[in-house]
């Protein structure tokens, strides 16, 4: 592809000729409209018009996929549907998220010439590169932080979600420091809330790790939940690495990429993306963006850790989906822009193997809530056997084979296995 221009690939499905839409589409994200205008020159569009670079014809359908649609004249009856390549050129925008996402998406959504749309990828020239310098810890930074190599980074999530006390939390993170986990969140739905202040969750959370690592030696990364406006975002990322914190979390989609990016221009710890409320705009296979997409444009502008959610998880979503995901996460990007892809939604020690299996690496993020508090005999053996499990599943063993010689692995197996067949 010219490297002065952005190719964005889509599945697109219409009553119109493919073609007819493709142009369509080629013509309303750059110099057209629904109707010639003064001005709209052929040299205005050979300098600024996006165009269709490949159509691939896919099946029909005999039903539109989404209401709304408008039918061309003479309709055979059938819902067209195709991958198509479309091009932009990159002075139209310049290399700014926010302005490439009006273009690669922007109305496409409601266009009544289509029943169905669904951005499938991006490809965006090095131009990017120089505006967005991408995540400051990704993977390798993070190992370092953490000095844990060659296996899963392991941890958990705070639950309940919300309303424990501070000092409630504070006994927990204490404890499961304790235990030997390697990361804890806070869960997306607790930020700054009233009952809890921020700074003095902050400051309670903080001494606990600090109590720990003092006991064993090993000092816990913590991800606070920072997200707020962008104002709140400097200074709750500020208050954290005052007090020593060594992670920030934020959601994605409420403080938008270009919120990330601004938060990633002076972050001085690793930025661990939540993407809650992805699945309104994934969930139908006809509408919305590919993960495939989306983590390139939070790997730009600074996520160092992203959720992929997890195989066998309690949100929707296949598994070949959270696989691709996984892998996209660590796919090359303008030069090295890696992010370490964070596992979590219903895990336990059982999940471990399939999710290597799928993936063949160990440069995950795997995160259990109940899967790890839970555990029968507490968090440190909930953590226990996550790691053996992971161990053996990168030697070729079985998870029963790693039971028969762990109690902490056969006792989840009876819990969560049990539980997670009858679910």
């Amino acid at each position: 592809m010219d490297s002065q221009r952005v190719a964005a690939t889509y599945w697109v499905e219409t009553p119109f000729p493919l073609e007819q839409a493709a142009t369509i589409i080629a013509g309303e994200q750059s110099t057209g409209t629904f109707t010639k205008v003064p001005g709209e020159t052929e040299r205005l569009k050979k300098e600024h018009g996006a165009i269709v670079e490949h159509i691939e014809r896919l099946d029909d359908h005999d039903a539109p996929s989404l209401p709304g649609a408008v039918l061309p004249a003479k309709h055979d009856g059938k819902y067209h549907c195709g991958r198509m390549v479309i091009s932009f050129p990159l002075h139209n925008f310049g290399p700014s998220i926010p302005n490439l996402m009006s273009a690669i998406a922007g109305n496409l959504y409601e266009l009544q010439q289509l029943s169905g749309l669904r951005l499938l990828d991006i490809e965006l020239p090095e131009a990017f590169a120089s505006r967005y310098p991408g995540p400051k810890f990704g993977i390798e930074g993070t190992r370092k932080l953490l000095n844990v190599y060659n296996r899963p980074i392991l941890g958990t999530i705070v639950k309940p979600s919300i309303g424990l006390s501070i000092e409630e939390l504070a006994q927990m993170v204490e404890r499961l420091a304790r235990a030997g986990l390697d990361f804890i969140k806070d869960d997306e739905l607790n930020a700054n809330p009233p009952y809890a202040p921020l700074d003095q969750k902050v400051a309670a959370v903080t001494a606990a790790i600090e109590r720990a690592a003092d006991a064993t030696g090993k000092k816990l990364m913590y991800a606070f939940n920072i997200t707020g406006d962008w104002d709140e975002l400097r200074r709750n990322h500020d208050l954290v690495v005052g007090a020593g914190g060594t992670c920030v979390m934020a959601s994605i989609l409420s403080i938008g990429l270009a919120g990330l990016a601004y938060l990633n221009s002076y972050s001085e710890v690793p930025i661990h993306g939540h993407r809650n409320q992805w699945g309104m705009m994934t969930r139908s296979p006809h509408l919305g963006m590919e993960f495939t997409a989306y983590q390139k444009l939070c790997r730009l502008a600074g996520a160092d850790h992203l959720h992929v959610n997890g195989l066998d998880g309690k949100f929707y979503e296949s598994n070949a989906s959270v696989t691709r995901s996984i892998k996209a996460c660590t796919a090359p990007l303008l030069g090295g822009y890696k992010a370490m892809p964070v596992i979590s939604s219903g895990q336990w020690a059982g999940t471990a193997h399939a999710t290597y299996e799928a993936t063949k690496t160990v440069d995950v993020m795997h995160l259990a809530g109940g899967g790890m508090l839970a555990h029968p005999d507490g968090a440190a053996a909930g953590f226990e056997s996550m790691k053996l499990a992971w161990e053996a599943a990168a030697a070729g063993q079985t998870l029963e084979q790693c039971a028969e010689r762990h109690p902490s692995v056969q006792r989840a197996i009876d819990k969560f296995g049990k539980e997670a067949h009858s679910s």
